[in-house]
């Protein structure tokens, strides 16, 4: 399975609850940085973790993506069906760890997609976002993927309108972590008690979206969290003034940070912005990514363990799912498969284009 990191293009922190959230509305947006995750049945649950900061994810009952097991299964029971066997997770890591991102989100959603094929269980795409919405804020957004609007803590999703327009992205990714609830709680002590109006959606934010002008997408951008961020990691500033020096349409901080993120015009653009921040020396490492990006989606389920559960190639490829790639790419992946039986692996598509007749094998 691939699962696609997440950047907020507006997060508007409303104020404390009495349950020790904040409301939110947020405008998710999925791009093009995956961590890959294979999910195979096993005796118990367990999770390993290799890649980019794998160090700090936890690989014990803790892990965001067990968690999600366990969930998925506690519904199944629910439904008067039969649990799910254990599972071996092994998660392969490129979205930064603790960097605003949603990684472990993103991995505990691509455990739910690979348990839903691997045990038959047939749960749509609202089902296994009601699921992720109770493992973790941001669980149901990377199973949806795509543009989204978040209220509530994150959860309560509503796509986007946008125009059909890929973006290009720069991120910067800092040499630290920032923990959310730190940054939530330096917010709370930066307004000093002072009354917060409820957040409200940014209709300039929409309106760029639906017009597909990144000019004006990059100018729309915001993040209350930004100032938290940059007040408990000072150089996250540097970053971002060197971005905007060097030509970037807009840049923020991303989620609660501490990667930064910049807009670019194009793909030559982002290379050469991502090129010049990195000889500017002002963060830890550089990667470019494109977004829209579709969310955690089966790419390929070995042939035998397909047929045992007496599976159709459809459910691996079916449009109608979005989770789900389209049928030129799953069937050129599978059929080149050589993974062991009953492994479900998943991809989030090449790109959103391909309603408008985009053939990936062809087109890339």
């Amino acid at each position: 399975m691939r699962v696609p990191a997440k950047i907020n293009l507006q997060l508007a922190v409303g104020p404390l609850r009495p349950d020790g959230y904040h409301g939110l509305v947020t405008v998710f947006h999925a791009i093009s940085l995956f961590d890959e995750v294979t999910v195979v049945p096993a005796d118990t649950d367990s999770v390993t973790v290799s890649g980019e900061g794998a160090e700090h994810v936890p690989e014990d009952a803790d892990n965001l993506a067990l968690r999600a097991v366990r969930a998925f299964r506690a519904e199944q029971e629910r439904r008067g069906l039969a649990p799910g066997d254990g599972v071996a997770v092994a998660i392969g890591k490129r979205i930064p760890v603790a960097g605003g991102m949603a990684g472990g989100s993103a991995d505990a959603a691509a455990a739910l997609v690979a348990c839903n094929e691997l045990w038959a269980a047939g749960l749509s795409q609202s089902e296994l976002c009601e699921i992720g919405a109770a493992v973790g804020s941001d669980v149901a957004f990377a199973v949806l993927g795509g543009t989204a609007v978040g209220r509530g803590r994150g959860e309560q999703l509503s796509p986007a309108l946008v125009a059909a327009v890929r973006y290009h992205w720069v991120l910067a990714l800092a040499d630290g972590h920032l923990p959310t609830p730190a940054v939530y709680g330096k917010l709370d002590q930066l307004r000093g008690g002072r009354d917060v109006a409820e957040p409200e959606l940014n209709t300039e934010l929409m309106s760029a979206l639906r017009s597909g002008d990144a000019g004006r997408l990059g100018a729309a951008i915001s993040n209350d969290l930004q100032a938290p961020a940059i007040a408990l990691f000072p150089a996250l500033g540097l970053t971002l003034s060197a971005g905007e020096e060097l030509g970037a349409l807009g840049g923020l901080v991303s989620g609660s940070g501490p990667t930064c993120y910049f807009l670019a015009r194009d793909d030559s653009h982002a290379k050469d912005l991502a090129a010049s921040l990195s000889a500017e020396g002002v963060c830890r490492a550089v990667a470019t990514a494109s977004g829209p990006a579709a969310g955690a989606s089966v790419i390929a389920l070995n042939a035998l363990w397909r047929t045992f559960l007496g599976l159709r190639p459809s459910i691996l490829s079916s449009r109608r799912k979005s989770y789900s790639v389209p049928s030129p790419l799953a069937s050129t992946t599978a059929t080149g498969s050589a993974w062991s039986a009953g492994t479900a692996t998943a991809r989030a598509a090449c790109s959103p284009c391909w309603p408008a007749g985009c053939d990936p094998t062809r087109d890339g």
